[in-house]
């Protein structure tokens, strides 16, 4: 081993809930936790272009489309979270909480919407679904899987939303106002 970090050992710790604030235990963590969410978005992001190239291949077509633009979207939504992740001044159980849902909820988002789209299923999307249908216990799980997303991806957005309405931020220090003002 060259004794490089990898970043993603100690992704537990980094939103531990010992901390003052998940991510922070050093100043580094922020970063640290900024860099997990937007290299998993990048991730999502470029596992569903992969989709989009096999769309053709799945039962439902229209769904396969559904994956492709689900996770493009939510790969993106994970990068433009990591670049806010500071912003987000939560207390550290939920701030742990809205990271893992955040992630739980992107990736399975785009995992079920594959699946829908392998199926062919027409649960909870009669729209993409149109003339398609799956097993019983296809439609079921598809189902599950929609339900389960849809409450934890509105459970993170609304602690996010939560982190961020907090008072205003404390004035950071402007060290060229600084250097002007010990000049005039």
């Amino acid at each position: 081993m060259s004794g490089k970090k990898n970043p993603h050992n100690n992704m537990a710790q980094c939103v531990s809930q010992e901390s003052p604030e998940p991510g922070i235990r050093e100043e580094n963590d922020v970063e640290t936790t900024n860099r997990h969410l937007m290299w998993h978005g990048m991730f999502l992001f470029l596992l569903c272009l992969a989709t989009g190239l096999l769309e053709q291949r799945f039962a439902n077509v229209r769904m396969g489309l559904a994956a492709h633009l689900e996770g493009v979207m939510n790969g993106m939504l994970l990068v433009a979270l990591g670049a806010i992740w500071t912003e987000v001044k939560l207390p550290p159980r939920a701030k742990a909480t809205a990271y893992w849902t955040a992630l739980y909820g992107t990736y399975a988002n785009w995992l079920v919407t594959t699946l829908a789209a392998v199926f062919g299923t027409a649960a909870l999307s009669p729209i993409s679904a149109a003339g398609h249908s799956g097993k019983p216990w296809q439609e079921i799980l598809v189902t599950a899987g929609f339900q389960s997303v849809s409450v934890v991806i509105v459970a993170s957005a609304l602690l996010v939303l939560w982190g961020l309405r907090r008072g205003p931020l404390p004035p950071k220090l402007d060290a060229s106002r600084t250097a002007e003002g010990q000049r005039g």
